[in-house]
C-alpha cells in the first residue's frame, strides 16, 4: 500500500472507529436504562432473596449482550473464560487489580452470583443505580456497614468482588491497596483470589476522556492468580496481597 493511500484511509478510519465507540456507549445505555426500568417495579414486587438473584442475572446477562456487541464489532479481543471456574465454587472474595472504567462490566458477565462493592454515587445514577439495588450491590462509602453486608453476602454463599486497590490505578503496577478486603477475608473466613487484568490499551484508565478514541481491537484478558487462605494477620496479609500484584503486573502497558 503506497503512502497517499494509508494517508487517505486513515481519516476514514478514525471516523469508523469512533461511530462504533459512540456506537457502543449508546447501546451501553438502552441496556442500563432498559433493565433500570423493570428493576424498579421488581425491588419492590420481588422479596429479598428472589430480587438479588434476579437482579444479578439481569445485570449478567444485559452485559455480557454488551460484551458480544464489544467483539462483534471487532472493539475488544476477549478472553474472560478464567472467571467461570469460580461458578459452582465455596464463597471466595475475587480481588482484580483495576486498570480501567470498563472491568467491573466485564467480570460480572460471567458469574450469577457475584456481589459487588461500589461507589454510592453509582447507586444514584439512572442508568446503574436500579439494577445495582435489586442485586443488592454493596456501598462503599460507609466502611463498617460495607464490610458487615460483605461478610454477610459471602457467608450466604456468593462471590464478592472487590477492587483491592479502590479506584482505577494511577501507580504502576497498582495503588497502595485498601485493608478493607483482609478484614472482610479474616471475619467471613473466605479465602481471597488475586485475578489479574492484562490489556494492551489504557482505554478508559484514569484521565482518559470518553471523547477519545482508542486504537482498535483492545486485547482485554483476565486469568487468575494466587489464592490466600483467610488471613489471620491483616497487615501481613496486606503485605503479601501487594507484592503478589507487583510480582505479577511488573509494568503497565501504555
Amino acid at each position: 500500500m503506497s503512502a497517499q493511500v494509508f494517508v487517505a484511509q486513515r481519516p476514514l478510519r478514525l471516523l469508523l472507529d469512533c461511530v462504533v465507540l459512540y456506537g457502543l456507549l449508546a447501546l451501553l445505555a438502552v441496556i442500563c436504562l432498559s433493565f433500570s426500568v423493570v428493576a424498579v417495579f421488581a425491588y419492590w414486587l420481588l422479596p429479598r432473596g428472589w430480587g438479588r438473584t434476579a437482579g444479578r442475572f439481569g445485570i449478567m446477562g444485559g452485559f455480557r449482550l454488551f460484551s458480544w456487541a464489544l467483539m462483534f464489532t471487532g472493539m475488544y479481543k476477549l478472553d474472560l473464560r478464567a472467571i467461570d471456574s469460580l461458578r459452582g465454587g465455596p464463597p471466595v472474595i475475587l480481588a482484580p487489580n483495576h486498570p480501567s472504567l470498563i472491568d467491573a462490566l466485564l467480570i460480572l458477565t460471567r458469574h450469577p452470583n457475584l456481589a459487588c462493592v461500589m461507589k454510592a454515587q453509582l447507586l444514584g445514577n439512572i442508568f446503574l443505580g436500579p439494577g445495582a439495588r435489586l442485586a443488592r450491590y454493596i456501598r462503599s462509602d460507609l466502611p463498617r456497614a460495607m464490610i458487615r453486608e460483605a461478610i454477610a453476602d459471602l457467608r450466604d454463599g456468593g462471590v464478592l468482588l472487590l477492587f483491592p486497590e479502590g479506584t482505577r490505578t494511577v501507580r504502576t503496577p497498582v495503588n497502595p491497596l485498601k485493608a478493607s478486603i483482609g478484614v472482610i477475608a479474616k471475619h467471613a473466613g473466605v479465602p481471597v483470589q488475586v485475578a489479574i487484568i492484562e490489556t494492551d490499551s489504557a482505554f478508559l484508565g484514569k484521565g482518559w476522556s470518553l471523547f477519545r478514541t482508542p486504537s482498535m481491537p483492545i486485547t482485554y484478558r483476565v486469568r487468575l492468580g494466587r489464592r490466600f487462605d483467610p488471613p489471620t494477620d491483616v497487615a501481613a496479609f496486606m503485605a503479601a496481597l501487594e507484592q503478589e500484584y507487583r510480582r505479577e503486573l511488573g509494568v503497565r502497558p501504555n
